[in-house]
């Protein structure tokens, strides 16, 4: 069987997988090995098979020794360890929820509903880095894959509104953090029900606009508002998210000698 390594199964994504896979069986059919970068050795996860303790996720020799690594620990930990593994001689295959090396020649962007073809392909020529895309890309072409395929596509826009969840765990407490914040300014007013809405929303604002008001991740207010920008801006005047709705859109079609002009807006 299979020697497949699982990094990050506890946090949201990888939460997920290991539950979808604990439906589906696919535990039986493979020998998996967990691996952490907190608790090394302690007891694995129940799934249903036997599993041995928890071990070191950055334990190159470890990971070596496995045929597949399926990651979810996110793009730090893939900076510190796929380089280190494939310069070392290991040939497995690498299975990426992070968007590190989502644009790199050797990786594959999967979206099997979609671009199994593609994916088929990679394989016959011996590909072994593939990697999950963005998650707006993912549920776009999922909706228009039929027409990307039937060639009726001549360009796109698109605009997004993403959760905050999808920046990750401090940007959604942040988010939590900002709305106690605004609900505290105004307590006692809305305990009064003679209280006049206006001063509560003008007090809101203050709060929203005031320095001690906790904005470290998102770097402005998300509460009672909205961020028509997500991630850093580029050379041509796109913000990053916007940039991968092209180009990862184009990869994962296989599309990218003849690139299908795709822009937009991604708002939080």
């Amino acid at each position: 069987m299979l020697k497949v390594g699982f990094v990050g199964w506890r946090g949201m994504v990888g939460s997920v997988l290991m539950q979808r896979m604990q439906e589906d069986g696919d535990f039986n059919g493979i020998e998996p090995i967990f691996f952490t970068t907190s608790q090394v050795g302690q007891p694995g996860p129940d799934i249903g098979v036997d599993v041995p303790p928890l071990k070191d996720a950055f334990a190159l020799d470890d990971l070596k020794a496995l045929d597949v690594i399926i990651t979810c620990q996110g793009g730090d930990y893939t900076k510190k360890v796929y380089g280190d593994l494939r310069s070392g001689g290991w040939q497995g295959y690498w299975i990426d929820a992070a968007s590190t090396l989502r644009m790199e020649d050797e990786a594959t962007i999967i979206l099997d509903p979609v671009n199994r073809k593609v994916i088929d392909a990679q394989l016959a020529k011996g590909a072994k880095t593939f990697v999950g895309g963005n998650c707006t890309v993912s549920l776009m072409l999922m909706g228009l894959g039929g027409l990307f395929e039937a060639d009726m596509v001549e360009w796109m826009t698109s605009m997004t509104y993403q959760a905050a969840s999808g920046s990750g765990a401090k940007h959604m407490r942040e988010l939590l953090n900002q709305m106690g914040h605004l609900r505290d300014s105004v307590a006692s007013e809305l305990a009064d029900p003679a209280s006049a809405i206006l001063d509560i929303d003008r007090k809101v604002t203050a709060a929203m606009r005031s320095g001690d008001f906790p904005t470290d991740n998102f770097a402005a207010p998300l509460a009672g508002s909205l961020l028509p920008w997500i991630d850093t801006k580029l050379d041509n005047g796109q913000s990053r998210e916007e940039w991968k709705g092209s180009v990862e859109t184009n990869k994962i079609l296989g599309l990218e000698n003849n690139p299908i002009p795709i822009d937009g807006l991604c708002v939080r």
